[in-house]
């Protein structure tokens, strides 16, 4: 994809619509993320608009950020609570946050959204670098064979009378890039949301965190811990200390 700057991806119309349809999984996903803190202190990589990091400190856990969008900082501010959460604004994979947190977490793919396997490597060690003695860095996300046409695909994503949704696809398997638009098709006009991701195998995610000093201890087929099989379409991972 020409052009494409995961440094502004998240920027202008994209962060004001980024919550426009819920996953739906975020009180699965934080009563997990509470108990994995064990009431210390956690700390979000791309932490965004706080879909996640405002219902998890609503349950008491003390959220920190990190984000590099701007402008999804801005939607976050704007939310109830939103003002109290201590962001820093970077690269994940190089900023520091003061102290050190019982939960590190990564959520909604967004490891894949580093493009190449050096700056998952380091994301890894960066989470490793932030965690106390029995700290843990959890990721969630998607099985990459559930993600991989060969070639081009176009899928849809809603069909309304007088809207659709598509999402158009390319996956290149040597450099191992998705290449994605999300297209909103409406009566008042089309609107793009292109992104580019690197997929990365949970085998591969598991030898970064080895090369980052750290071990998987669990591995899920979602948010209820249900058993991560072939036919799991994600995977929620979770590392500690060798």
């Amino acid at each position: 994809m020409d052009d494409f700057d995961p440094a502004t991806s998240f920027a202008g119309q994209i962060a004001e619509h980024y919550d426009d349809a819920p996953r739906g999984d975020e009180a699965a996903c934080t009563a997990l993320l509470a108990e994995l803190a064990h009431s210390g202190p956690a700390l979000e990589f791309a932490i965004g608009t706080g879909r996640v990091a405002l219902p998890l400190a609503s349950r008491g856990v003390q959220v920190s950020g990190i984000e590099l969008s701007a402008d999804m900082v801005a939607q976050l501010r704007a939310r109830p609570g939103g003002a109290q959460v201590p962001v820093v604004l970077g690269d994940m994979t190089t900023e520091v946050v003061p102290g050190r947190f019982a939960l590190v977490y990564l959520v909604f793919n967004t490891v894949f959204n580093l493009l190449s396997q050096d700056a998952q490597v380091r994301c890894f060690e960066n989470a490793a670098r932030h965690l106390d003695d029995d700290g843990v860095f959890l990721v969630e996300a998607a099985s990459p064979w559930a993600w991989t046409p060969r070639g081009e695909r176009t899928r849809a994503e809603w069909v309304n009378q007088d809207s659709v949704g598509l999402d158009v696809s390319r996956y290149d398997p040597v450099t191992q890039l998705l290449e994605t638009n999300h297209v909103s098709i409406t009566e008042q006009g089309n609107r793009f949301f292109p992104i580019v991701l690197r997929l990365a195998y949970p085998a591969e995610l598991d030898l970064m965190a080895r090369l980052a000093g750290l071990k998987l201890v669990d591995r899920w087929g979602g948010w209820h811990r249900q058993p991560f099989t072939a036919d799991s379409v994600q995977h929620v991972s979770v590392y500690a200390r060798s």
